[in-house]
């Protein structure tokens, strides 16, 4: 590929990604926003405190001054971070109300796929009608499971305690409130909102399913038990199958294996071969764009050393999408609109089979690795041909020259004869071998006494 068309590839390849990202706007995907790296620099958009630099904060336990290479996001800036694991973004003010030094932000692009929101709870009717339960030990997986094997689509959690039940129908006369209404810490992880005193935080039972089948051009996949830790022993599958696109795009927002016997692996849909491996060692490092439109996301954990696993942005390409992504205008700004959602879930039996078609890894930067398009020039073949030839040509004459020994005729005597020259006239031949040359002559061997060892008789 010449400079033109590698230049070309690396552009379209940028722009293609670029545009079909455009729709993930959210700024998190973990539960607490430990995450988030945006710019949001005031504890609200609307009336908020300005945030203090992290590198003028040494009289606070989070600063610069201790944690000098980025830690938890903290640099010379003053935007909103989670450093210590608490249950959403933070940040140091400088007006003292009731002692307190600090407060959390409310960032409105700070809410993971999944998360549905919060929403006011007067239990009159309650805002998940369903099943529900209490538990001192209660963490947003822990409830979504349960409501997910109670055959519910949504589960709420309220109080840091309660869990409710309930469907999508459920919330149509509710109203989504700000996430600081429910940022009470779930009593079996305090690193976790589990709602408020009269409000629910609600989540899509799908967050940390353990397999599913996605249909949707978007969508985002979350590591079995996210937000809680992965369990151990899991093996897990998820099919992506989107009809009508020639290759889908995969981005890890954020990747936590244990150790390199966890994995996660991306399968072509057809021919289930491994077309990526991730694990401790070998983690993702940018996205990555299979060409085909089914593709198998597998997960694996053994039996120790569980972490909190991945979340996985997926985007499927098609032909118009380059098309429609071109013009700026009216049509760029509505679709960046569209927040990231769990795409949805279809019933068995979607991987149906198309004639042929296969699947290639393609690094977004890279170009596709099938066939090349640019075949070797014949007389390079021929030049290689004959070098590799002249090279064995002298490699043989070199090993014969080095070996081929003429080897002299001596003659043989038979009889009595024999044992009498050999005791009388025979004498010693001496070979002295050269890299050129090989002489035979003959030399007859000291005869001194003094040259004998005196430990030898005579």
């Amino acid at each position: 590929m010449d400079s033109w068309s590698a230049t070309s590839a690396l552009f379209l390849a940028g722009f293609i990604t670029s545009a079909a990202f455009r729709h993930f706007d959210s700024e998190c995907y973990t539960a607490n926003g430990e995450d988030y790296r945006g710019f949001q620099n005031q504890t609200s958009l609307h009336g908020g405190k300005p945030c203090l630099f992290w590198n003028e904060t040494f009289q606070h336990p989070y600063n610069t001054l201790k944690y000098p290479n980025g830690e938890g996001g903290l640099g010379s800036h003053n935007y909103c971070r989670n450093p210590d694991g608490d249950v959403q973004p933070w940040c140091y003010i400088a007006d003292h109300e009731d002692v307190t030094y600090w407060k959390y932000c409310d960032i409105p692009t700070c809410q993971m796929p999944g998360n549905l929101g919060c929403f006011k709870d007067t239990g009159h009717p309650p805002t998940l009608p369903g099943v529900h339960e209490i538990s001192n030990k209660l963490t947003i997986q822990t409830c979504i499971s349960f409501c997910r094997s109670q055959k519910y689509t949504l589960a709420g959690m309220e109080s840091g305690y309660a869990c409710f039940c309930g469907n999508e129908a459920d919330l149509q006369d509710h109203v989504e409130s700000s996430n600081m209404e429910c940022n009470h810490v779930c009593f079996g992880d305090h690193t976790q909102p589990c709602g408020g005193d009269g409000w629910i935080i609600v989540f899509d039972v799908r967050v940390g399913a353990c397999g599913g089948n996605y249909t949707s051009p978007t969508g985002v996949i979350y590591s079995p038990d996210f937000p809680d830790k992965y369990a151990a022993s899991r093996v897990c599958y998820w099919t992506i199958q989107v009809a009508g696109s020639y290759a889908i795009l995969f981005n890890f927002t954020f990747f936590d294996i244990s150790d390199q016997t966890d994995m996660v692996e991306l399968l072509d849909g057809y021919t289930r071969e491994v077309v990526a491996r991730f694990d401790w060692r070998s983690p993702p490092r940018g996205l990555v764009n299979i060409t085909g439109d089914f593709v198998i996301l597998y997960f694996f954990s053994d039996r120790t050393n569980q972490a909190h696993g991945f979340a996985l942005l997926y985007q499927a390409l098609r032909r118009q999408d380059t098309r429609t992504t071109i013009p700026r205008g009216s049509d760029e700004k509505e679709s960046s609109t569209m927040g990231p959602q769990l795409s949805s879930s279809v019933t068995e039996g979607s991987n149906s089979t198309t004639n042929g078609r296969t699947s290639h890894i393609l690094y977004v930067i890279t170009s596709s690795p099938g066939k090349p398009e640019h075949n070797m020039p014949v007389w390079t073949i021929y030049a290689l041909a004959a070098l590799l030839i002249l090279t064995v040509v002298a490699m043989v004459a070199k090993l014969l020259l080095h070996v081929t020994v003429k080897t002299p005729n001596i003659p043989t005597v038979s009889g009595s004869d024999s044992c009498s020259q050999s005791t009388v006239t025979s004498e010693p031949w001496i070979i002295l071998y050269r890299p050129s040359t090989i002489s035979l002559f003959k030399k007859k061997l000291k005869n001194h006494h003094g040259d004998l060892s005196p430990l030898v008789g005579h």
